[in-house]
């Protein structure tokens, strides 16, 4: 089994896994609205929010939607974890996704990996960005 972080944002699903596959070189595979489920009751107004988006890179899968029937809290207590290939790619990944946002740990070698940095982003979303293990 691997697990699958899945995000839920409040109106900017679209916007962030757009962001994302930017950031990680993935390919958005999936993008329903509110809009293409017609069985469900969605506010008016989140017609086009995400119902569910998948995006797909190197090594895994993430998912999200929009919250659209609201009630769910803001992300805490909780990271998506990104293992780099390599200390540069892992760097430059946590420097996009600062943009914005707000820097938790900042980018530096630590005892177990060659970079690790932690993060959230601009859009609520909690990081920690990691290079290869550390050589020790």
């Amino acid at each position: 089994m691997t697990p699958t972080p899945y995000i839920i944002f409040q109106g900017q699903c679209r916007e962030a896994m757009t962001a994302y596959a930017a950031v990680f070189g993935g390919e958005v595979t999936l993008m329903m609205t509110g809009a293409d489920m017609p069985e469900m009751e969605v506010p008016e107004d989140k017609a086009d929010w995400i119902m569910h988006s998948e995006l797909a890179f190197d090594g895994g899968v993430l998912m999200a939607s929009d919250d659209l029937m609201g009630g769910t809290p803001t992300m805490a207590g909780c990271s998506v974890m990104m293992e780099m290939a390599s200390v540069d790619t892992a760097k430059e990944a946590f420097d996009q996704l600062t943009k914005g946002g707000e820097v938790v740990m900042p980018f530096a070698p630590t005892p177990w990996a060659e970079g690790f940095g932690m993060l959230t982003d601009r859009f609520g979303t909690s990081w920690m960005i990691s290079g290869p293990a550390a050589m020790g």
